[in-house]
């Protein structure tokens, strides 16, 4: 320890938002220290490197990181084009932690182990905001340190901890002890893992776009092996709300994996299975028998493979010792849960927002980035890096630029919701015409 940690500020997390964050404080004079647990940055993108996103690189740049590349000679890709996860990693990621100005502040290959407050558990409330924040890590060769810091900026995501099949949000019974046979998140069935999958009866779990994404790359390796399965299980019967968005979604290529997906089950290329729910994985002699509910009646199915993109759950227990203040439905911020809980609505924008809905009652710490989100299925990058600007703001005193909004994000879909405009939202501590609260 030392003072430089001091006076500096923490980031967990290489991802885009982290590396944004990084910027946006450096842009201030304020120190950030990168802690990156995989052994380059972009490490959870590069896991999904083979899928291409929905946003073209106007919406995947923040402006900060911009600055910072182009002084350095960067030349930027071209805006409208669409870029994978590899490609993100490759040509900015990359590109912007081999600058002189951040090689120097990124960790790698170290892990956040517990972030709590110098000498004050949780339950220890004197002069508590006055304290530093002591991070916990954990390097590759196993030795542990702490860095003491004024605040902390919790980027870290939540692709490391997916959701599980049950409907309960626990494992149903057989699913930890074939685990071998189920994969969670985005494989690469047509590259990487397709030995995975050729010829194999796959059963895709998720009523998301990740689901779709993965049951249309199957369709694809079924051409080059006939014998290839392919089932896609919805837990609910709402095919159409999924693959909507039509004229009104500004993201192209999210219209036409819908409409891909839409067209596969009208030709039923594609087996759809919803509303389903697995209640039990048994190992038999010939793979994986289920036994599940389709629309309310028993079935028994059998598969050799399982994937589920049934989404993902922020990871808190780094954070136990300090005061948060977390939705409990959604496991978002609490000013921000009510603009994404997909109870409420599915609003396929957020409005931007900054410091003020990501605080919590340990004054400077913020989660940022998709694990601000919780539970919520849906977000953008420009999103996060609105985020860290506002914050970075306001670690540096300047409360008018912390609190103006800096951001028009593109329109991403139909805004629909069981409730009219009035209860749409739990709250409405943000509104304006791109929410369903606005």
């Amino acid at each position: 320890m030392n003072q430089n940690e001091i006076n500096s500020v923490v980031v967990i997390g290489a991802g885009p938002v982290g590396l944004s964050a990084a910027a946006h404080l450096l842009a201030r004079n304020i120190q950030p220290i990168v802690i990156e647990k995989g052994s380059a940055v972009g490490s959870a993108i590069s896991q999904w490197g083979h899928i291409r996103v929905f946003s073209p690189w106007k919406y995947v740049i923040d402006q900060q990181l911009r600055v910072i590349l182009e002084n350095n000679g960067w030349q930027a890709p071209d805006p409208d084009g669409l870029p994978t996860g590899h490609d993100i990693v490759e040509q900015y990621l990359q590109p912007a932690a081999s600058t002189p100005e951040l090689t120097k502040v990124i960790k790698l290959q170290t892990e956040v182990i517990a972030v709590s407050k110098h000498a004050h558990a949780k339950s220890f409330s004197k002069e508590r905001n006055q304290a530093l924040f002591s991070v916990h890590i954990k390097h590759s060769d196993g030795t542990t340190e702490v860095i003491l810091t004024q605040a902390v900026i919790d980027a870290s995501g939540t692709w490391s901890n997916p959701n599980p099949i049950g409907l309960d949000g626990l494992p149903v019974p057989g699913e930890i002890m074939n685990k071998d046979a189920i994969r969670y998140g985005l494989p690469d069935v047509v590259g990487r893992d397709k030995n995975d999958y050729a010829s194999k009866r796959v059963l895709v779990l998720g009523g998301g776009h990740s689901a779709i994404n993965i049951a249309l790359e199957l369709l694809k390796l079924q051409k080059l092996h006939p014998e290839t399965k392919v089932v896609w299980g919805l837990r609910t019967n709402q095919l159409d709300k999924l693959l909507g968005g039509g004229i009104n979604d500004e993201l192209p290529a999210r219209q036409a994996l819908g409409n891909a997906a839409k067209n596969a089950v009208n030709n039923d290329q594609l087996e759809l299975l919803a509303p389903f729910a697995i209640e039990k994985i048994t190992r038999t002699s010939s793979g994986l028998a289920i036994s599940a509910t389709v629309a309310g009646q028993v079935q028994f199915i059998e598969v050799d493979r399982i994937i589920v993109a049934a989404g993902f759950r922020p990871d808190i227990n780094i954070l136990r010792e300090l005061r948060l203040d977390l939705d409990s439905i959604v496991e978002a911020p609490a000013a921000l849960a009510p603009l994404i809980d997909p109870n409420l609505h599915s609003c396929g924008t957020v409005p931007p927002h900054g410091y003020r809905e990501l605080a919590h009652p340990d004054e400077h710490f913020f989660i940022v980035g998709m694990k601000a989100y919780g539970r919520a299925p849906t977000f953008l990058m420009l999103t996060g890096y609105e985020q860290v600007r506002s914050i970075a703001a306001k670690l540096a005193g300047d409360n008018e630029a912390a609190a103006r909004v800096e951001l028009v994000l593109p329109k991403t879909g139909v805004c629909s919701s069981e409730r009219n405009d009035s209860d749409c939202c739990r709250s409405n501590t943000i509104a304006d015409e791109t929410s369903c609260c606005g």
